[in-house]
């Protein structure tokens, strides 16, 4: 049940009056004003520069070892896909258990993988078998961290801020993008790919840190007791049910199939196409990195929900123009370019839908939504790398990327004629009172 229109809202932010640049630094001073909101983001700050190190020393190290694009997709498949299998079940654990204590053991295993890389690649004694089942214990850490770590923000900030508190976790994302990849190309450049992998397993040590530091983690509803199949089938019953969550769960998986896998194929693209090896890959991915860090400073601008369905479709197009110029373009200067904006409309995009998630979803309901949420945007690029990689094997690398963005364009096309009603639906708030509802999910389930 919805309550809709400007009287009814709750968690939104007015703020003050003034430029966009005022709005932002107010509502970065308000997310920053919880104490343990301050402390997860420095944690979380340095762990994902550590993250982003070593997924392009890993990535340059698939290539090494390979030298094919489809082994490029296939070890990507393996880090990202366990997110389709297990998301779902990480969700309801997520609505079902502490959080926080759910965030801490994923990283814990994820910090232990990077070490086992860096010992290995020391030793020399890693092949690409060894690469891909890594990459696959990091991809099941990933997909039971990432639905309680995204519910976990709302529990650090208060609900107007939650907006604001998303996108600043963007722009921190996008920060350690550039500055990762920069450490990394020093790091490949100097030829030790084991002290990459050692950097990041160190850098989960501060986000650890910081985990135990976090005192006044509040949740919003108590752990359901029932069965847990039970519980993902109603997550998934509520999301098709909801008329403004089920259209943005699809434009997201369309947009996330059709653009994504590319990212994942850059080492390939670096060197095989534009002949600028790993420095080529570090500038890439950094670029893609400042332009979404450029559009998550402009998402810190707004202030409400208000229009930000909208904004999530429109993103999605022009992620899609940007690819298919990248694609067509044998510039590398202008390449770069394309891959910024890009980066910045896939970001604006996903703080988007990532924010309407959050204050679309009940609080019963939220880990499991943000699972779905997390299955796309970690499944997806999995899928998508798999098919592009093995199309790229025949058809070179140019044409997976082109077919991808016209299928995007197509599918927003479509999508458009149901923007209005998804936008009504995802701009609403929930009522806290939504038992009935739940009732009805749960009877289905049965």
């Amino acid at each position: 049940m919805l309550k809709a229109g400007a009287s009814g809202r709750a968690g939104t932010c007015q703020g003050p009056p003034g430029n966009g640049a005022v709005r932002g630094i107010d509502n970065i001073t308000r997310a920053f004003g919880s104490r343990d909101y301050r402390i997860y983001a420095v944690g979380n700050a340095i762990s994902l520069i550590g993250t982003w190190l070593q997924r392009i020393a890993f990535g340059w190290l698939a290539w090494q070892l390979t030298h094919s694009p489809t082994w490029l997709g296939i070890i990507s498949f393996a880090d990202l896909f366990p997110s389709v299998l297990l998301s779902p079940w990480a969700g309801a654990l997520a609505d079902r258990k502490e959080r926080l204590r759910v965030v801490w053991l994923s990283q814990l295993t994820a910090m232990t993988q990077a070490f086992l890389l860096a010992v290995l690649t020391s030793l020399d004694a890693i092949n690409a078998w060894g690469l891909l089942s890594l990459a696959l214990l990091l991809g099941c850490a990933n997909a039971i961290n990432q639905p309680a770590r995204l519910a976990l923000i709302p529990s650090l900030v208060a609900r107007g801020d939650l907006a604001a508190a998303v996108a600043i976790n963007s722009v921190i994302f996008n920060l350690a993008r550039f500055i990762g990849p920069a450490i990394a190309g020093i790091v490949i450049a100097a030829g030790s790919l084991p002290l990459a992998f050692a950097l990041n397993a160190t850098t989960y040590l501060a986000f650890q840190i910081a985990l135990f530091q976090l005192r006044h983690v509040t949740e919003d509803f108590k752990p359901a007791k029932q069965n847990m199949w039970r519980a993902m089938v109603e997550g998934y019953l509520y999301a098709a049910r909801h008329q403004g969550i089920n259209a943005l769960i699809l434009i997201l998986a369309v947009g996330t199939l059709g653009t994504r896998g590319m990212v994942e194929l850059l080492p390939g693209i670096a060197d095989k196409l534009f002949g600028q090896g790993a420095a080529g890959l570090a500038s890439m991915t950094a670029a893609m990195g400042l332009g979404a860090v450029a559009g998550g400073l402009w998402m810190l601008r707004r202030v409400s929900v208000d229009g930000l369905t909208a904004v999530v479709f429109g993103n999605t197009i022009y992620t899609a123009a940007a690819l298919l110029a990248f694609a067509a373009t044998t510039n590398f200067y202008f390449g770069l370019f394309c891959l910024a904006v890009a980066g910045s409309s896939f970001t604006v995009s996903g703080i988007g839908s990532q924010t309407l998630l959050q204050t679309a979803a009940i609080p019963e309901m939220r880990g499991r939504v943000m699972a779905l949420h997390g299955m796309i945007f970690r499944g997806g690029p999995a899928i998508s790398a798999v098919a592009m990689g093995a199309a790229s094997e025949h058809l070179g690398l140019r044409w997976p990327i082109a077919a991808g963005a016209l299928a995007c364009v197509a599918y927003w096309g479509w999508a458009r004629l149901g923007q209005e009603t998804a936008a009504r639906e995802l701009e609403a708030v929930p009522e806290l009172e939504a038992a009935p509802e739940l009732e009805t999910v749960a009877e289905s389930a049965e």
